[in-house]
């Protein structure tokens, strides 16, 4: 049965316990390659900092390579962190991204640091000040001008957008977010909207808002909904379980400020009889057979009216983490689709 909504997927490079960063982006570039002949829409790399157990700290590096080790998957962020950035700077990179893949490239943007507040300190250039939050809707239309019709002829760096790498093709502009501001600034610039239901998944209003504000641009000229959601499919419910278990010890963790590798499931099975029912700060979790994840992705792309899912998950195993991939797309039957052709 076709599906109403695309499939993609969200990779995190995570690093297991007792390997290195090395062995996550051999890893990532591994899962491109299968996600790319299982049929999936798109692949984006994450942006994460100073962690130990997320290797993805720069997509803009991370894109060209898993782009040319894929064929027509398009690639793209997940995202970039404006705040750290110059508009420019990005416009550029992506624009030299694009010439090595036309037409294949996306830009996420987001707003958030991926990291605390020290890395993010740590990662700017000037650090007389702690940077602005709110110049950010600035530094959007700063940068979708140079991927457009370019800045206002008395702007003092219109020329610029003429010297940007030609050949690309169009570069996709997305806007990512998990609070109603993403949704707020994604609904005036009229781009598609990702929201991160694995972040918050209270996230129907923000969806809600989007659609219904929606403004009609350049890049786009209806709303589209993509949910970034948690997912992991397993042979059977029990193995999907267990699997889960390390992601949820990560977190558990992260929110007292310790950041961890990637624990095996025999570590996090036992963290997890220490602790009982530990939080999860309404993360949700898709978990189970392959048919029992489609089900409830199906629910959730149907709450939020989604014109695409995107599945995310960390996983202690590569070999199951890709078979997690593997198995949903067959589920789908993503493989027989003409966009994998």
């Amino acid at each position: 049965m076709t599906s109403p909504y695309r499939l993609s997927v969200l990779d995190q490079s995570p690093i297991e316990e007792g390997l290195t960063a090395a062995d996550a982006l051999a890893n990532t570039l591994d899962l491109a390659r299968a996600c790319n002949a299982a049929g999936f829409h798109r692949y984006w790399l994450a942006e994460h900092h100073a962690s130990p157990g997320l290797a993805g700290c720069a997509p803009e590096a991370l894109i060209g390579p898993v782009a040319l080790a894929t064929q027509r998957i398009r690639i793209g962020s997940g995202g970039i962190m404006l705040p750290h950035y110059s508009p420019f700077k990005v416009a550029e990179t992506f624009k030299m991204l694009a010439a090595l893949a036309p037409n294949r490239i996306d830009l996420g943007l987001g707003r958030a640091p991926g990291s605390d507040q020290r890395t993010a300190y740590a990662l700017q250039r000037d650090r007389s000040r702690r940077m602005p939050v709110d110049d950010f809707p600035n530094n959007l239309a700063e940068t979708l001008a140079y991927l457009g019709d370019g800045l206002p002829e008395d702007h003092p760096f219109a020329v610029l957008r003429d010297t940007l790498p030609s050949g690309g093709g169009t570069i996709e502009p997305w806007l990512l977010g998990s609070s109603l501001d993403s949704a707020i600034w994604a609904a005036e610039v009229g781009l598609p909207y990702c929201i991160a239901d694995f972040i918050n998944s209270d996230g129907l209003p923000q969806a809600e808002h989007y659609r219904r504000n929606f403004t009609p641009s350049r890049w786009l000229d209806k709303p589209y909904v993509m949910v970034a959601t948690w997912a992991i499919a397993g042979p059977s419910r029990e193995e999907a379980e267990q699997l889960s278990l390390p992601a949820r010890m990560m977190f558990y963790h992260l929110v007292r400020g310790e950041l961890i590798p990637v624990p095996s499931v025999a570590k996090a099975q036992s963290w997890a009889a220490q602790q009982g029912d530990a939080p999860v700060r309404n993360r949700r979790t898709t978990l189970g057979t392959p048919a029992e994840v489609r089900a409830t992705l199906d629910q959730v792309a149907s709450d939020y009216g989604a014109d695409e899912m995107m599945l995310v998950n960390i996983m202690p195993n590569h070999a199951a983490r890709r078979r997690s991939y593997e198995l949903v797309a067959a589920e789908y039957g993503l493989a027989s689709l003409p966009q994998a052709a």
